[in-house]
């Protein structure tokens, strides 16, 4: 009885598992493009890019809405729901506006000229931070999600696998957005 109760304990929850499967694709996707970015480069059309300034003032966002959300999973743990609460709410602010950050630095490549048609290099900019933005999205709405769930007046499960589910989805696609702006700052 005891070796089957411990074997329950070392497993992992089925959620958790399918969360790290997709984040496994996602580094290959990554991989891929950046892999693909490499070679292309030493094409005689490449054209070189400076990483707009917004793109630099995002990654402070998305950095500090690691700390807000590592703060509200921390909070959910000793039940201290206003503040976890609060947590959620301003991850998804900071989340928000990471995209909207993300969005004029595109804006500030469109209006120089910096089309997808103009060169294979923004090209590959546009497909490798927009397909990161996506995720970033994905991320947002979830934290929607649990915002309102939080704040809603449905009787409350306190499951700590959804939180702990999204600050590892999360805290993820910082750690992949630091890689890319580096990647594309060295890498030119």
């Amino acid at each position: 009885m005891e070796t089957e109760l411990i074997q329950t304990k070392n497993k992992i929850h089925p959620h958790k598992f399918t969360l790290w499967v997709a984040i496994g694709s996602i580094v290959m996707m990554f991989a891929g493009l950046t892999s693909a970015y490499i070679v292309k480069r030493n094409q005689a059309n490449w054209q070189t890019f400076e990483i707009p300034v917004l793109f630099w003032y995002s990654t402070g966002i998305i950095l500090l809405s690691s700390f807000t959300l590592h703060f509200s999973q921390k909070s959910f743990k000793h039940r201290l729901m206003e503040k976890y609460r609060k947590g959620m709410f301003i991850t998804m602010l900071l989340g928000v506006l990471f995209i909207t950050m993300q969005y004029f630095g595109f804006r500030e490549f469109w209006n120089a000229g910096m089309t997808l048609q103009a060169s294979v290099s923004y090209s590959f900019l546009y497909v490798i931070v927009g397909l990161h933005a996506v995720h970033v999205l994905g991320g947002v709405v979830t934290l929607m999600v649990m915002s309102l769930k939080a704040f809603g007046t449905k009787k409350k499960i306190y499951s700590a696998v959804p939180v702990e589910l999204i600050s590892t989805y999360w805290h993820f696609v910082d750690v992949l957005w630091i890689y890319l702006l580096i990647f594309l700052v060295m890498i030119k």
